[in-house]
């Protein structure tokens, strides 16, 4: 991989449900978020989507490149499972970014979520009972 700012990162190991697709990421992710808002939640079931963010030269497919399901433009989409239809990580920031779906990671990350974004259209049967600073909607992570 390419790019990193730390030659001597760590890498981790993800995969989806089923075990087709299977991914390689830096453990040099620049953030991590926990998204309540409503694409987030319909494509995980959950009541929102732990992601951490990492430049997209950080990351790749190592195995199951043909079982990739995307949703959206090159420069912006989610890539599911075509088997099983996990969501493993979306395409941001004008194709610069991924953020890789935390509960896909077969290996803990050193990075830990920080806030919570898109509060302001969170599932109202969930309460969040942490103490991470809660945001209506986006928060800027650089």
């Amino acid at each position: 991989m390419a790019g990193s700012n730390n030659p001597n990162a760590r890498i981790l190991a993800g995969e989806c449900f089923c075990g087709a697709v299977r991914y390689a990421v830096a453990d040099a992710f620049a953030y991590a978020l926990n998204c309540h808002c409503s694409n987030c939640r319909r494509t995980t079931g959950s009541a929102f989507k732990p992601f951490a963010g990492i430049e997209r030269d950080k990351f790749r497919v190592t195995e199951g490149d043909s079982d990739l399901m995307t949703y959206g433009e090159e420069t912006g989409h989610d890539a599911h499972c075509r088997r099983c239809g996990s969501l493993l990580y979306s395409v941001v920031r004008d194709g610069t970014f991924v953020h890789v779906t935390m509960g896909t990671l077969a290996d803990d990350p050193s990075i830990r979520p920080t806030a919570h974004i898109f509060v302001g259209s969170k599932a109202p049967w969930y309460v969040i009972t942490d103490g991470l600073p809660q945001y209506q909607g986006h928060v800027t992570a650089d």
